[in-house]
């Protein structure tokens, strides 16, 4: 009989335990599946295993962490057992073989394999057998009087009916109070976002902006960048890092440049003002810093023939009517990259260069026309070393110009002066163009004195730790007053902007949240030289980067006019600024809901955009004329005085904009369990970026079209079912994040011209949707007898769009064969 009643009980305690458990399991409701622990069940045996990181979500404890239900069932079967083991049971015991396999049998139903011990916020998950004096619940007692042996059958009994009683009542409540999944983790993050961002105010930017413009007055970078660490650390931003680097700076020389009219003798400051010997003892920084940084220095003495916007087919026109060697070129901004333009000014035989900003290509509120600007020609980094970052111990090249042109940005004012025109250009309202005739000759004499020096540029680097993926980095990236260089205000703009986000984040966090990935704010050093500390920077961790930056968001320069929100995106990212922009739009009639493409951005995005592939995005208040008329106007760093923040945002309600919109984006890149990245829109900007392009070939459109198909796939077979909570596994969640982050790798070209973008997604200006690098191929072969840049251009295109196609088409067949093996 206590055979049968042995085994009546335990099946008895096993169903109330299956029973109990069932209830609680079918009521974990996952809303992040990476942080929860579930239970897995196979067969009788029960495990624990971890699925996610060491974290729970609330409200989980308490049905994984029963103790006392556990406590309960251990004491339940050890009174089983201990009463099998009383005198009368003797003659039921086996012999030793036999004895062997019924502990070998009971062994196997209380599931004894060792298991690898999972941790847990409350400690490591203890299996019963593993506990330490498991061994002591299977040592013989005493012998018990049938009294005894009566009241704990009944306590047994008892004990069941409670449990069972229990699981019953326990299961009703939790289905009733489990949150139903219409509540969705997005809804609830989207909620946490706006706490966040309702704590930014203007009146909290202006002040910043204002204690900053003050600042720089009487420091240099360095010291500004241990006020922006301090303040930094002071809001709780942990683990802020001062970053140095020695590197090669160019400078002006103790006197401003000069540009003499040989006819009429008149000697001319960049700003046209007439030379003097008190203006060049008294110089002051404006004209001083009217350069081109790292241009050759010395004398040139030439004709100046307008080149116009020197694009090839200016300079073939020229050419066939003059000789163009060692003379000066009167070149407009614009259109093209300035680098670019002077290397192809180079190779056709120029010697200088005198730069300058049609005044028919600003608005009409921007009266620059007597104003100098700087211009730098480094590509990017310290010239000294480049590749390589500026460390101890480095070789040094002796590098102090980077082209061996003679180039001086001059005014508007001083061009008209040069050329003779009237100071009224105007016709019927309408802005004429400055030009030089054809059949009248300039001889001008133009004097450049340059000096280099090894300077310490400094960036300022503080980390907000994530809590589920430290290692993936979100990077929010500003800049500050760099010595030597135009005290504008424009980095004030940037650097209140990214401290206020600090301030509001960092609210939260104190309140115990943090985001699941780590975000890296930046305030770099020496941007006006050629991005020299953000280069210096991703050198130097290069190789971390690759592997862990999932995107940069710029807030470069965020407000150069008051008239149209401006948003420049990767591909992959351009859904999810377009979502910001039609929620802003409708509250401001002047935005453009289209105003959003992939163009060359000219600041400090341009290292993670073309050596690391990083997805970028920015948002920028403009003028309206200023993104209709040609690009790379920004290129000219014009004085503190051309640049009125608070004339164009007196309330700062602009700067409110750009950080809240900013600042979502941010949120939703560092915190969403799969990232807001789109796989398709990469492949329908290929294909788009072939149309209209003269050198289509066959190849690239079937490359093109097998890309967009594996992109579809990849994005309704893996991108879809990892959207929804409830078909999210940890493991194929980061395998997709992984190929989310890099899908831009694939469209880093080895070659591009100077001044143009490696990665070919992004264009030259918002208006071209071709791919840059074949419609710059195409204009040369215009020009030569040869189409071999054309072919190499093709080819360059169609590895990356060839790479891309098997980047995605790798990616699935890895989570099909995942899938298969779970199968």
């Amino acid at each position: 009989m206590k055979v049968i009643r042995y085994i009546v009980l335990r099946l008895l305690l096993r169903k109330r335990q299956d029973s109990k458990v069932s209830k609680m399991n079918e009521c974990i409701c996952l809303e992040h599946t990476e942080k929860y622990t579930s239970l897995i069940f196979t067969g009788k045996k029960m495990a624990y295993q971890k699925v996610g990181a060491d974290q729970r979500a609330p409200g989980h404890s308490q049905y994984l962490d029963n103790d006392d239900l556990q406590a309960t069932a251990l004491d339940l079967e050890w009174d089983m057992e201990k009463e099998l083991e009383e005198p009368g049971f003797d003659q039921f015991q086996l012999n030793s073989a036999e004895h062997q396999n019924l502990e070998n049998s009971e062994t196997a139903d209380l599931n004894l394999d060792p298991i690898q011990p999972a941790t847990s916020p409350k400690g490591r998950f203890q299996r019963l057998q593993e506990e330490s004096d498991y061994v002591t619940h299977y040592t013989r007692s005493a012998p018990k009087s049938n009294s005894c042996n009566f009241c704990r059958l009944l306590k047994i009994f008892c004990t069941a009916i409670i449990l069972f009683i229990s699981g019953i009542l326990i299961g009703y409540y939790s289905r009733k109070n489990c949150p139903s999944n219409a509540t969705s983790s997005g809804t609830l993050d989207l909620q946490l976002y706006q706490e966040i961002l309702k704590t930014i105010q203007a009146e909290d930017i202006k002040k910043s902006f204002r204690n900053l413009v003050q600042l720089y007055k009487s420091e240099d970078d360095t010291e500004i960048s241990k006020k922006i660490k301090t303040q930094w650390t002071t809001l709780g931003l942990e683990d802020v890092q001062l970053v140095n680097y020695s590197v090669l700076l160019n400078l002006p020389g103790l006197f401003p440049s000069s540009v003499t009219l040989i006819s009429s003798g008149q000697c001319f400051h960049p700003n046209g003002q007439p030379c003097s010997e008190e203006a060049r003892k008294w110089s002051s920084q404006d004209l001083l810093y009217s350069y081109a940084a790292y241009s050759a220095s010395g004398i040139l003495e030439a004709e100046v023939i307008d080149v116009s916007y020197g694009n090839a087919d200016d300079l073939k026109r020229i050419k066939k009517m003059k000789n163009v060697t060692n003379r000066i070129a009167l070149l407009k901004l614009g259109k093209l990259p300035l680098l670019y333009k002077l290397s192809l000014l180079e190779k056709t035989g120029f010697g200088g260069v005198l730069l300058y900003i049609d005044p028919c290509d600003l608005p009409k509120t921007a009266n620059l026309s007597s104003n100098t600007f700087m211009v730098s020609l480094n590509p990017g980094g310290d010239p000294s070393t480049p590749g390589y970052p500026s460390i101890g111990g480095s070789f040094r090249q002796n590098r102090s110009n980077l082209t061996s042109l003679l180039v001086q940005p001059i005014s508007a004012s001083l061009v008209a002066k040069l050329i003779s025109l009237p100071k009224d250009r105007t016709t019927n309202g309408a802005c004429s163009p400055l030009e030089l005739p054809n059949n009248e000759e300039r001889i001008v004499n133009m004097k450049i004195q340059t000096v280099t020096k090894f300077e310490t540029v400094a960036n300022v680097v503080g980390y907000l730790k994530g809590l589920t993926f430290p290692d993936r980095y979100v990077i929010v990236g500003s800049h500050h007053h760099t010595a030597h260089s135009y005290n504008r205000q424009e980095w004030a703009s940037s650097t209140a902007i990214i401290t206020t986000f600090i301030r509001a984040l960092m609210l939260r966090v104190k309140r115990g949240w943090r985001p699941d990935r780590t975000i890296v704010f930046c305030s770099w050093g020496g941007t006006a030289f050629g991005n020299i500390g953000s280069y210096e920077w991703g050198e130097d961790f290069k190789k971390v980067l690759q592997r862990n930056a999932v995107a940069y968001i710029s807030l470069h320069s965020p407000v150069r006019g008051n008239s149209s929100l401006h948003s420049v995106a990767s591909p992959s990212l351009q859904q999810l600024v377009a979502e910001k922009n039609k929620f802003n739009c409708p509250r401001r009639g002047q935005c453009l809901e289209t105003n959003i493409s992939s163009e060359q951005m000219q600041d400090d995005a341009d290292y993670f955009i073309n050596h690391l592939g990083v997805p970028t995005m920015r948002f920028t208040y403009e003028d309206i004329k200023t993104l209709e008329g040609p690009s790379f106007l920004s290129e000219a760093l014009f004085p503190k005085h051309a640049t009125k923040i608070e004339e164009m945002d007196p309330f700062f309600n602009l700067h409110e904009t750009i950080t809240k919109l900013s600042g979502e984006v941010i949120l939703q890149i560092a915190n969403e369990p799969v990232l807001p990245f789109n796989a398709l829109d990469i492949a329908l900007e290929v294909q788009n970026s072939l149309k209209g392009v003269q050198a289509n070939t066959p190849q690239l459109l079937a490359l093109a079209s097998r890309l967009r198909e594996s992109a579809e796939l990849f994005q309704s077979d893996e991108m879809r079912p990892a959207n929804d909570p409830k078909e999210r596994a940890p493991i194929r969640v980061r395998m997709l994040n992984d190929i989310l982050q890099d899908m831009e790798k694939s469209f880093l070209v080895q070659h591009a011209p100077p001044g143009f973008y490696r990665n070919i997604l992004y264009h030259l200006d918002g208006k071209t949707s071709q791919f840059s690098i074949l419609l710059e191929a195409w204009e040369r072969c215009k020009s030569l007898a040869s189409n071999e840049t054309l072919q190499e251009a093709l080819s360059e295109v169609l590895n990356s769009i060839n790479a891309a196609q098997v980047y995605f088409k790798a990616g699935l067949d890895v989570f099909e064969s995942v899938l298969v093996g779970k199968n």
